[in-house]
């Protein structure tokens, strides 16, 4: 078995998980080379009697009752059997030959410990076009042209949606996140929409000396649905995520939370003042993630790892 696919999901839209597992009973890569892992993550009606995955001879129902996207995927990675896991949100629906290609590059690039590809985005209703210039909060990234590095770098690191990961970095993360409770803090948890997990279990790839990469062949469709086209939504997502980012950026160590310069406080002050409104209400709930940062570590007295 070369490869283990997690779903991780909480409390899942019927229709989108639907399209997820059929995405994957469509794969190209023969089915006794992969085993499917569904971590119900405390859903409040348990999923194992609702989806039949006996379609799949390596398939398994898993329970995991501790809420939080960083917590499923812990389990997940304790339960996979396979020295590839592939990590599919609950609202993806993967290329037919995705997992043949993410096995190949596994094959073909030995120095990366985490790869992912093109997000595509699939809207349920078309987006307004003032929040345009912000979709990208909601894991949109085509990819163009492969890339990779063997250090931190925004055109190589992979994100969620479809992440590739070797198991020994995917052991590694369990155990930095076992070891601070912090790492807990980074990912989704019920209304909590942080989004550093990500680049947390990524960049454990550059700590075990291997590096990340995004390839154009890796092609998956996010299924958006009209509630995350509000204003209310993205504004809660724009400021979770700059407290998770904020706290991701502490455990590793560097001085994100640094008071800023009188000069960038007059510069930051002066453009806020030429902004739009929708401008400023994305600026001012960037400012509330970093302030609810700032509280959560200063309650917390762990050192960064």
């Amino acid at each position: 078995m070369h490869l283990s696919v997690i779903i991780c999901t909480h409390n899942p839209r019927k229709d989108y998980l639907t399209r997820t597992l059929d995405a994957l009973k469509a794969q190209t890569l023969p089915r006794e080379q992969w085993e499917l892992l569904l971590v119900d993550n405390a859903s409040a009606e348990p999923l194992a009697g609702q989806r039949d995955l006996s379609w799949h001879p390596g398939a398994r129902h898993i329970r995991e009752e501790t809420l939080g996207l960083t917590p499923a995927r812990l389990r997940g990675i304790r339960e996979a059997r396979a020295e590839l896991l592939v990590f599919v949100d609950d609202d993806n629906v993967l290329a037919p030959d995705y997992l043949a290609v993410a096995s190949a590059i596994g094959e073909q690039w030995p120095t990366l410990g985490a790869w992912s590809g093109s997000v595509i985005p699939e809207f349920e209703t078309p987006p307004p076009a003032e929040l345009q210039p912000y979709l990208w909060c909601l894991c949109i990234r085509p990819v163009e042209k492969d890339n990779w590095s063997s250090f931190m770098d925004p055109k190589s690191c992979p994100w969620g949606a479809g992440m590739c990961v070797r198991a020994t970095v995917a052991r590694r993360y369990s155990e930095k996140a076992g070891h601070n409770a912090q790492h807990a803090l980074l990912g989704r948890r019920g209304k909590e929409l942080g989004s550093a997990e990500d680049l947390d279990l990524a960049t454990t790839s550059y700590e075990s000396g291997l590096g990340t990469g995004l390839f154009a062949k890796l092609k998956l469709t996010h299924l958006i649905p009209s509630s995350r086209l509000k204003l209310d939504y993205l504004l809660n997502l724009i400021s979770d995520s700059a407290a998770s980012h904020a706290i991701f950026t502490h455990l590793l160590g560097e001085k994100f939370l640094a008071p800023v310069s009188r000069i960038d406080r007059l510069v930051a002050f002066y453009k806020y003042l030429r902004a739009t409104p929708l401008q400023r209400q994305v600026e001012r709930a960037h400012q509330k993630g970093m302030a609810k940062a700032r509280a959560i570590l200063s309650d917390n007295k762990n050192e960064p790892r």
